[in-house]
């Protein structure tokens, strides 16, 4: 007998603008997997970077590294407030906002979170839910990512880089096994040199999904 599809959800990104000292957006997606894969619901996600969306590298391999692992991958949007601002609102404001738009997309049966930069703000709502998930470039500077990410009961993936401002090695190392660092990152996963060793840390990123995937 065939089980329902798993599934996974990806978010928007929002304009720099908008975080004029995080510097960050925020996007993501659900996904969703075949019954054959023995895995089920959406997974959601969001990323940094003024403009990065999810037709934008990092999430569009990501995606199809889910997809050919047997995932259903579903994209979801959305639109920041006309006066967004962190800064001036508080962290608080902004993660309230960040998980009203998850979970309206959570109304489908959820297996897998996938969220970038601002979307692991998410991190408590994927807590509470017990859904495993993917943070990329996670907002480790901020307290309620870390408290949510060591209640978590699910199995979690971080990504992110040395050079990044928002992360911690030391701090990923401690919440979870399942941790990619990438020397010289930073917040986009881009590294100093030719674009070739960039496109070599999307592959990796790419292959630590599909492992991860493959265990949790």
């Amino acid at each position: 007998m065939r089980s329902p599809p798993i599934r996974g959800h990806i978010l928007p990104t929002l304009p720099s603008t908008d975080f004029p000292s995080w510097g960050i957006g925020a996007g993501g997606y659900r996904e969703g997997r075949r019954k054959e894969i023995g895995h089920g619901g959406p997974a959601r996600g969001a990323h940094p970077r003024p403009g990065y969306d999810t037709r934008y590298p990092l999430f569009a391999y990501t995606g199809e590294a889910l997809r050919r692992t047997g995932f259903d991958v579903h994209e979801i949007t959305w639109t920041a407030p006309e006066r967004f601002a962190p800064d001036r609102d508080g962290p608080a404001a902004a993660a309230g906002w960040v998980v009203g738009q998850v979970e309206q997309a959570l109304g489908e049966r959820t297996d897998l979170l996938v969220g970038k930069s601002l979307g692991s703000l998410a991190a408590p709502l994927a807590a509470g839910r017990g859904l495993a998930a993917v943070w990329l470039t996670p907002l480790l500077h901020r307290p309620e990512v870390v408290e949510a990410l060591a209640r978590a009961t699910a199995p979690v993936l971080l990504v992110g880089g040395t050079a990044d401002p928002f992360w911690d090695g030391a701090v990923a190392r401690r919440l979870t096994p399942h941790v990619l660092e990438v020397p010289d990152a930073h917040h986009g996963m881009l590294v100093p040199g030719p674009l070739a060793r960039s496109a070599e840390v999307l592959g990796r990123v790419c292959t630590a999904v599909e492992e991860f995937v493959q265990i949790s």
